[in-house]
């Protein structure tokens, strides 16, 4: 029996443990509700935490963007990141809760409405920077290197390379807006550090010398031949001096340039003449007398100059004796070409790129060569290969009829009919004359050929 007590004892005292734990956690739930309802916020509904990806539409963007920033507000006011208000606790969390005297929960503070304006507008100065007008960033930089570096804003209008061209008053003008307007001081500022390190590191070597520098560059002597070590000895010497920015290198070919100005101490740039002595090329000039110039003779550039002109003497003689020889006109056809006939001509070979043009009374056709040289060279009209250097001959008879005589290896196909080596044909007008697959079509100047004709009637009779 004493047994059997001693388990009810203990089975009403576990059953009494539940029932005031049980009893805890309803009071501390119907407190949470209380509080939420004194706050005006309503428990959400408890869902899964599976989360299914979705694309979201714009709209949905936005307002995703919005919540996620009135989180964050809400988290730095107390309240833990990443337990929502209307979620329930779990049972661990009951336990914990439970162990905790039960205390009245003061109320949160509202949300400020004006907090979640200020989180949107902190990203409005990207986009605001985009449009600062002609001056970039990087001519901000360089203007506020070259002042600190001269203090002369006459030479920075002169010395800096800005992205485009300003006049001394647009730099005047700007820099007293960097330096007194805070609105636009504001967005350069933002836009510079925006600027990448290279670039920045680009801007500072394009950095003006100063006084000082260019004073301690200026004791290296001219007749020496210092190195970069010599340069990088003096950036070690005087830190404090140089620009951030400044290298051996850079040092050196400033240190060269000043040399070219005769700007070191040990140079000296002697002074202008004055009274009567020139002062401008012009002048010097005039002074000089041309008859005392002497002239260097190049007897080898003579000799080449004499026998080129013996040669083009020699061409334009042989010219001149061929002039009797072209006795034909060579002319390309095109879609709005000249007459074919006119007083002197007496028919024309009319091909497909050119046309040729008989003034005598007997031409010669064939191919040109350097030796042989003919009246119509067929090879301006096409490929002359297969024909021969003198193919034949066209006669003008004094009764006015055309004959062709072919004195060449292959045939010459007039209207499709062949004339042999050695034969002759009458030509017509509009005959086809065909000579190794290259066709002309012969036509006669009927109104010359018709006082041709009346000439030899009259001779004829006497």
């Amino acid at each position: 029996m004493d047994k059997d007590s001693q388990g009810l004892l203990d089975s009403s005292l576990m059953a009494s443990g539940t029932a005031s734990r049980s009893e805890d956690e309803e009071s501390l739930a119907g407190q949470k509700r209380a509080s939420s309802q004194a706050l005006g916020t309503i428990p959400k509904r408890r869902s899964s935490s599976r989360f299914i990806k979705r694309k979201k539409f714009d709209d949905e963007l936005v307002e995703s963007s919005l919540a996620k920033s009135s989180t964050r507000v809400k988290g730095t006011s107390g309240v833990e990141p990443g337990r929502c208000s209307g979620s329930e606790p779990s049972s661990s969390e009951k336990k914990k809760v439970s162990k905790v005297p039960s205390t009245p929960i003061p109320p949160s503070p509202a949300p400020v409405p004006g907090l979640t304006k200020r989180v949107k507008k902190s990203k409005q100065p990207l986009q605001v920077t985009k449009d600062l007008g002609r001056w970039k960033p990087a001519d901000d930089l360089l203007l506020i290197n070259a002042v600190l570096q001269t203090n002369d804003l006459t030479s920075v209008h002169l010395g800096v390379k800005f992205s485009c061209r300003f006049t001394l008053r647009e730099v005047q003008e700007r820099w007293y807006a960097l330096l007194y307007d805070p609105v636009i001081s504001k967005l350069a500022c933002q836009a510079m550090r925006q600027l990448h390190p290279e670039a920045i590191a680009a801007i500072q070597s394009k950095a003006l010398f100063s006084k000082a520098e260019e004073q301690l560059l200026s004791k290296v002597g001219s007749t020496s031949q210092p190195t970069l070590e010599t340069f990088q000895d003096l950036l070690h010497r005087h830190p404090d001096a140089f620009y951030l920015a400044r290298t051996a290198k850079a040092l050196q070919a400033h240190w060269q340039l000043m040399k070219q100005y005769y700007l070191l101490e040990d140079q000296t740039v002697q002074p202008l003449p004055k009274g009567d002595q020139v002062l401008n090329f012009s002048d010097a000039e005039d002074l000089i007398d041309d008859s005392k110039l002497k002239d260097m003779r190049d007897e080898v550039l003579e000799h080449e100059l004499t026998v080129a002109d013996r040669h083009q003497k020699r061409e334009i003689r042989q010219l001149e004796q061929e002039l009797h020889k072209w006795q034909v006109l060579v002319d390309s056809i095109t879609g709005m070409s000249s007459p074919d006939f006119d007083n002197q001509t007496l028919a024309v070979l009319r091909g497909r790129m050119v046309r040729y043009l008989m003034r005598s009374r007997e031409i010669t056709l064939g191919r040109a060569t350097k030796d042989n040289q003919i009246d119509v060279d067929l090879s301006l009209e096409g490929p002359a290969w297969k024909i021969s250097r003198k193919q034949g001959v066209i006669k003008l008879k004094n009764n006015g009829d055309f004959f062709i005589a072919n004195e060449g290896r292959r045939p010459i196909y007039i209207d499709g009919r062949p004339v042999l080596c050695g034969s002759k044909w009458r030509l017509s007008n509009n005959s086809v004359v065909e000579i190794a697959s290259l066709r002309f079509v012969f036509l006669i100047n009927q109104d010359l050929i018709a006082l041709i004709r009346a000439e030899a009637a009259k001779i004829t009779p006497q």
